[in-house]
């Protein structure tokens, strides 16, 4: 049978036992969605790239690479943390069986959309395609409210801005207007939901890992400095939004950084060393002030836009976001929480990428030569995640450990 909630409409709610394993929970069919599209996305953008294979018709190639990885590969896994997580912070059912399996019919329609915009047209592909984020975020809402978890409506927040920048970056799109505004403040939204959900759990996965070893060198727990911290990187992200040049940008931008950095020393990271699921997040965290110092340089003329956008969404988001996964995945599933080589070498491979990806345009004369090596760390470290996780995902039904 299937646990119910009480009869109030809407969307029905509960785990589902029986039916497809995969739709049994949010994190199944988005986790691995987000694997196998970073891995198709990506090797048709290289494709596109080095021998001019015609992607996206009328959108536009270079338009459908930036749109895939912000909306397509990072929506997808930003929807299956939040449909794992929100249950858990509320205390309600998940969204689980077919009206999970619909949410992801609705993402999977976007990214076909997007492919056959010469046969559907680009007003009607944009259409289709912006319909996901709003129902992913009338879901989160609906949940928050019900469950009176106040305090979790700034991830709602996060999934408003993400609605806004999807629909601007399409009309910017049909419109021929730049892009790019529309990609920071996408960016912009993913590195807040971050430092907001990064400073939840990193401090607090850090302390029970540490207390099962009977160790008290616990990581800071949250205070008003966290508070002080994010209020300052979402500032700088704001400021380098609206006015990416501007020297108030650069000077928030260079506070952010190193409250960041001080954030991140206050959670002892270097404790967790023999565990590398979770050194993995720390050192995902680690881009976040590297972001805003990429920021304040871009600001100052020292750094183009596209090496600071590339260090927050391969280092930022890509990284924490395949942490994250590769965390869930092994806790949901009744496994573990410790990682294996395969994982060990994901996480290395996602790392290099990051680390590469932002001098590709910073050193023109090797850009073709390091975009392909950062692509295929890119492609690896993702390949190696459906490899290992891709059969825990579809083919078993477990009880989940409890941990996020």
């Amino acid at each position: 049978m299937r646990s119910k909630s009480p009869p109030r409409g809407g969307i029905p709610r509960g785990l589902a036992t029986t039916g497809p394993v995969l739709f049994s929970y949010g994190f199944r069919p988005f986790f691995l969605g987000a694997g196998l599209w970073a891995i198709g996305a990506m090797a048709a953008w290289i494709a596109a790239l080095t021998s001019g294979i015609d992607i996206a018709g009328s959108y536009g190639a270079a338009h459908w690479h930036a749109h895939e990885m912000l909306f397509g590969f990072s929506s997808a896994v930003l929807a299956g943390f939040l449909l794992t997580a929100v249950p858990n912070w509320t205390g309600r059912l998940p969204v689980s069986g077919l009206p999970l399996a619909g949410l992801f019919g609705l993402w999977l329609a976007g990214r076909l959309a997007l492919l056959a915009t010469d046969l559907l047209g680009l007003t009607l592909a944009a259409v289709i395609e912006a319909l996901f984020l709003p129902t992913l975020l009338a879901i989160c809402a609906r949940e928050v409210i019900a469950g009176r978890k106040w305090k979790d409506l700034k991830v709602v927040g996060g999934l408003v801005l993400l609605s806004c920048a999807n629909v601007h970056f399409h009309l910017a799109v049909l419109t021929e207007a730049n892009v790019d505004t529309a990609a920071r403040l996408a960016i912009g939204a993913y590195v807040m939901l971050i430092m907001i959900v990064g400073g939840r759990i990193l401090p607090s996965f850090t302390r029970n890992w540490l207390n099962k070893l009977d160790r008290t060198d616990f990581p800071t727990p949250y205070n008003r400095f966290d508070m002080v911290a994010i209020l300052a990187g979402i500032a700088a992200l704001a400021s380098w939004v609206l006015a990416p040049e501007h020297l108030l940008t650069a000077a928030i931008a260079t506070v952010a950084s190193l409250l960041h950095i001080a954030r991140l020393f206050r959670w002892r990271g270097w404790t967790t060393y023999p565990e590398k699921l979770l050194v993995v997040l720390h050192v995902a965290y680690a881009f976040v002030p590297l972001g805003f110092a990429g920021i304040a340089a871009g600001a100052l003329g020292a750094l183009g836009e596209y090496p600071v956008m590339h260090i927050l969404t391969v280092g930022v988001i890509a990284c924490m976001m395949l942490a994250v996964m590769t965390r869930a995945s092994r806790g949901h599933t009744g496994r573990p929480l410790t990682s294996s080589p395969i994982t060990n070498a994901s996480y290395a491979a996602i790392i290099g990428a990051a680390l590469l990806r932002p001098f590709a345009e910073v050193v023109p004369s090797y850009y073709h030569v390091l975009a392909a090596i950062s692509g295929a760390l890119w492609i690896g470290a993702f390949m190696l995640f459906c490899l290992e996780y891709g059969p825990m995902l579809v083919l078993n039904r477990r009880s989940p450990r409890g941990a996020a």
